[in-house]
């Protein structure tokens, strides 16, 4: 059976999707692109990626393979581990195999494999109907350059203007010395004015500060119902990363796990049983992708090397 179109399905919805027994494919958001030296524009979209060490089954893909084509969660773990094997036959055969609108597997010389996605495909949902578009390049300093070309060879012409008779003129400068004298009279008589208003205003209003202060003083202020305490609540971080150490049916194992965790230091919890009534058991929870999957790493290398990576929506 292809499970191709139901990784598709999932990749628009999930930030991680893992393949039981074969790897995990990570998107990650990538922001509005331009290349400027093709003024090429590209919408935002989702980046592809592929981690090997992701192999436990999460249920995402056997759930949502099983609802799809309506069959029981077992026959669906049993036709993915039966597609895995035939991905893994044809990259040991042929070197490489493909999956439809996902990408391309080969071997590389240390015989790992490598990864290419497609980029016909954008699996980020608000960049539906979204595609890329080149802009012709604006050259203003051409329209510049023309401009002022047009200004040096425009030409300017003066028109003499003539001149009255210098009796008028002579008159007129008389009037106009006169108003001179009249004005410079009066705006002095002004300003004294508004020197002696300003003198008054600074008295005054000294009066009405001494007596404001004096009342001040002597008043007792009291409160006679004070407001009541406020308590303020922080919201918790959400920690949607969380790094597993197992599984458990049990209720005993699992409370066996966890507190030979607490022994080794580890922030262990404990989550409520899954659809499966499975109980998980975690190393730690995380708030980000990147902490997350390195505290795995670590974990992997040093205790456990199936410790696994679980985000809940």
């Amino acid at each position: 059976m292809k499970i191709e179109q139901y990784l598709s399905q999932l990749l628009y919805r999930y930030q991680c999707v893992t393949v039981p027994g074969f790897g995990a494919f990570l998107t990650e958001f990538q922001s509005a692109q331009l290349d400027e030296s093709s003024h090429s524009f590209y919408p935002p979209k989702k980046l592809i990626s592929f981690n090997p060490y992701l192999k436990n089954n999460d249920g995402l893909l056997a759930n949502h393979l099983a609802q799809a084509e309506k069959m029981s969660y077992e026959i669906a773990v049993n036709a993915i581990q039966n597609e895995v094997s035939h991905w893994k036959t044809k990259i040991q055969e042929f070197g490489y195999f493909s999956i439809k609108n996902i990408g391309e597997f080969s071997l590389n010389a240390e015989k790992n494999l490598v990864f290419v996605p497609v980029d016909q495909i954008n699996y980020l949902k608000e960049s539906f109907g979204l595609g890329s578009f080149v802009s012709p390049s604006v050259k203003r300093e051409v329209y510049k350059e023309l401009i002022e070309s047009i200004e040096e060879k425009a030409p300017i012409a003066f028109t003499p203007e003539r001149r009255r008779k210098f009796s008028a003129l002579k008159y007129a400068a008389i009037f106009t010395i006169s108003l001179g004298l009249m004005g410079v009279v009066g705006y002095k008589l002004y300003e004294n004015y508004l020197n002696q208003i300003e003198q008054e205003t600074l008295i005054v209003q000294s009066n009405v500060q001494k007596k404001i202060n004096q009342k001040i003083q002597e008043a007792t202020f009291f409160i006679d119902n004070p407001l009541p305490s406020v308590t303020l609540t922080v919201a918790s971080e959400k920690r949607p990363y969380h790094v597993v150490a197992g599984a458990f049916r049990l209720e005993t194992n699992a409370e066996n796990a966890y507190n030979s965790l607490l022994k080794l230091g580890f922030k262990a919890k404990r989550l409520p049983a899954n659809k499966h009534g499975l109980l998980p058991v975690l190393y730690g929870s995380y708030t980000s992708y990147s902490e997350a999957r390195q505290a795995m790493n670590d974990i992997q290398k040093l205790d456990n090397k199936d410790a696994w990576l679980l985000i809940q929506e």
